[in-house]
Order: structure tokens, then sequence, then C-alpha cells
């Protein structure tokens, strides 16, 4: 579950805040000034922070754009100011969203959610390489390596490979595989995804001695993530 800064100078809502992210399933940490918070939202365990806007120290605008600098940490940014110029002020700075004091737990939980979700996506879709192991596939380059061994695929091999990279855990069937690798368009037989599974293990798994791909009975194949 999610790990969640809360950035608060006033224990009564610190506590309050603990205690609903809790009941949530939250990991929660705390700062009750600007110099500890902008300290620890940029650890990597953090996945979010609820920033106070007045906080002794450093301000929560200060701290909201010198973490920008460093991270692109999900923030929530919290004031008892119900005005449009610090709430732009706010989301100039990198904040991700903004809430005005008093709030609805409901609907904080509920933003906390969305940029949790948004964040994800994101790094997901930035992401550039896969790994399995000492396997390394570069979306950038296209290029796959296994240690410092850059290994030869063709296109194909390459194109299933990453589809079964990103969907590690993810039983994918022929069908499946057919569609994202081949397109829709493809009217061909699927054993075509059994001929090219059969390739990337005689390239991979047999080469290297390890068992990467697995058979689905029933299903198809699947890559799952290494423990």
């Amino acid at each position: 579950m999610a790990k969640i800064l809360i950035v608060e100078d006033e224990p009564k809502i610190a506590r309050f805040l603990e205690l609903e992210l809790k009941h949530e399933g939250y990991e929660v940490d705390f700062a009750g000034d600007g110099r500890t918070a902008l300290e620890k939202a940029v650890a990597r365990d953090i996945d979010l922070v609820l920033l106070d806007v007045m906080l002794p120290g450093l301000s929560g605008m200060e701290v909201c754009r010198r973490v920008r600098m460093e991270s692109q940490v999900p923030i929530i940014m919290l004031t008892a100011k119900d005005d449009v110029t610090d709430k732009v002020a706010g989301l100039d700075m990198g904040a991700d969203d903004y809430m005005t004091k008093p709030f609805a737990i409901e609907e904080l939980l509920a933003r906390i959610r969305v940029a949790l979700n948004r964040h994800s996506t994101e790094r997901k879709e930035n992401k550039k390489e896969l790994s399995y192991g000492e396997l390394h596939l570069d979306m950038a380059g296209h290029t796959v390596f296994y240690g410092k061994e850059e290994l030869s695929l063709t296109k194909k091999e390459y194109d299933l490979l990453e589809c079964l990279m990103r969907n590690q855990d993810v039983a994918l069937s022929r069908e499946q595989l057919l569609n994202q690798v081949w397109d829709y368009e493809y009217m061909g037989d699927t054993n075509v995804v059994d001929v090219y599974i059969r390739y990337l293990r005689q390239k991979i798994d047999d080469r290297f001695g390890i068992h990467m791909i697995e058979t689905v009975r029933g299903v198809g194949y699947v890559i799952r993530s290494m423990n």
C-alpha cells in the first residue's frame, strides 16, 4: 500500500489525517515543519505528500517548489485560505491538487486515489526499460541484453518479448498476443504464436539456462515477476 507523508503543524489535524489514512490501509509518515518536509518528501519510499501551506521554517509553497526540482511525487496542498490566487500559485509550483480546510475526508481520500493512480500510470508509460533478472529490454533503443551480451532478435520476436514483459504476471492468450503483436488484421493461425515462443525460448531460456516464459495450460503464456 502507498506511503503518504502528512506535512502539518497542527497536531489535531495531523492525528485526524493519520487515523483516516491508516483506516484506509495507507502507511503514514509525518513532518511538522517545512525543512523536515522537504527532506522526507524526496525520499524514494514516499508515494504522495499532503502538504499544508502555512508551515514553520519553509512555507508549503517553497517546499513544493523545491520538491519539484528533485521529484515528481504527487502533492496535494492543504490550506485554510479559500483564495484563488493561492490555489493558482500552488498549482504553478507543481502541486497536483489543492484542497481548502475544512474539507470532507471522503473527498480528500478520493483525490488521493486519483493522484496515486495517475502517477502510477504516468510512471508505467514513461518507463524505458523492462527487466527480468539479467535480461534487459531497452524500449528506446529497441535492443535486448542478457547481462552485457546483446541478443539478436527479429522485430516480431522483440515485439512478442516486449508484450510479455510489459504484462508480467498476466497470462495472455494466443488471441491476445496475436492482437497486440501481429495486430487485429492478422488472419493466420494462432500457432504462429507458439512458433515465436519457441524461438524466444531457444534464444533466451535454453541459451542462458533460465525458465522465463511459462506455458499456462488452456490459456497461453506468461512471464512471472521474479521474487
